[in-house]
């Protein structure tokens, strides 16, 4: 029998944010079996730790039906599980991935563990052509007047690749009626694992949708790697506050769907070029089960 967990990641209340299972010992576990897990869940992400010792955590990713190489909410939701089983005490640990390594913080009060944050491997983005606006507005089920001129629309990742579409407002943002077939065609084709739909609600605060049918996943609750991307993107069009060659920022996101969450980001900086993304947030344990492969 094998023990998960299922943790709900970017809150502090069960049944917000979005949902991870996590799986702290899979080292017998076939690929198979990973997937099958993982589809069980049904969580739009699975973690398993493969190996832990000297200060690293080998781990993998499944969604309910395919492998992927970094998940940001599943990375808060397992370091919470390790806090708790003693596996972490807030020394530096990093995790392997498939993405490459991530290093990981614990910020603890009262000695008790409440925040996650990662450091996520090289942001890197490129515009897309204004020639593409009108098929993402219609993949989106909007007007292209309604996207956001002032804003980039971009592809970009700090672990996952995504295409950034800028919207005017709050309201559009939650009216939008995704066409899932074509989102998945521009996926396809633009080689993103989403579209991530973002409006701006303050001078560093920011509203997001994300579709990823592609992963098997139609909308994504909260979405940790797309937030440190979006927020590194912002960052390197001077579209946030720099201070100390330091950016943050907060997107809010999944309260369309009932699951509200909150991603905390900060970028550092080189002049506007991003040295690094920190994504960070809490999580809470909300049952655990066992599951005979």
């Amino acid at each position: 029998m094998i023990a998960y967990s299922e943790v709900w990641a970017f809150t502090e209340t069960p049944g917000q944010g979005n949902r991870a299972g996590v799986v702290l010992d899979a080292a017998e576990l076939s690929d198979a079996d990973m997937q099958a897990l993982a589809t069980f869940l049904e969580a739009p992400e699975t973690v398993f730790v493969i190996r832990i010792g000297d200060g690293r955590v080998r781990v993998r990713y499944f969604t309910p039906t395919q492998e992927v190489e970094f998940c940001g909410h599943a990375t808060v939701a397992l370091g919470l599980m390790l806090a708790q089983a003693g596996h972490w005490e807030g020394e530096a640990l990093e995790l392997e991935t498939l993405s490459g390594r991530v290093p990981l913080r614990l910020v603890s009060e009262a000695g008790v563990p409440a925040q996650v944050w990662m450091r996520h491997r090289r942001h890197e983005s490129r515009l897309l052509p204004p020639s593409l606006r009108a098929r993402l507005a219609d993949a989106l089920g909007i007007s292209d007047r309604m996207i956001h001129r002032g804003l980039p629309m971009a592809v970009a990742t700090s672990g996952l690749w995504s295409a950034f579409v800028p919207l005017l407002d709050a309201v559009i943002l939650d009216a939008l009626e995704p066409d899932f077939p074509a989102i998945e065609a521009l996926c396809l084709e633009l080689g993103v694992s989403s579209i991530y739909a973002y409006t701006p609600m303050g001078v560093n605060r920011f509203a997001s949708r994300d579709f990823a049918p592609l992963l098997g996943i139609p909308e994504d609750p909260v979405t940790g790697s797309a937030a440190g991307a979006l927020m590194g993107l912002l960052a390197s069009h001077g579209r946030l506050p720099v201070r100390a060659n330091r950016a943050v920022g907060v997107v809010y996101q999944g309260h369309t769907l009932g699951t509200p969450g909150e991603v905390e980001v900060e970028v550092e900086l080189e002049d506007t070029r991003v040295v690094a993304v920190h994504v960070g947030g809490c999580a809470v344990l909300d049952r655990e089960g066992l599951w005979r492969p």
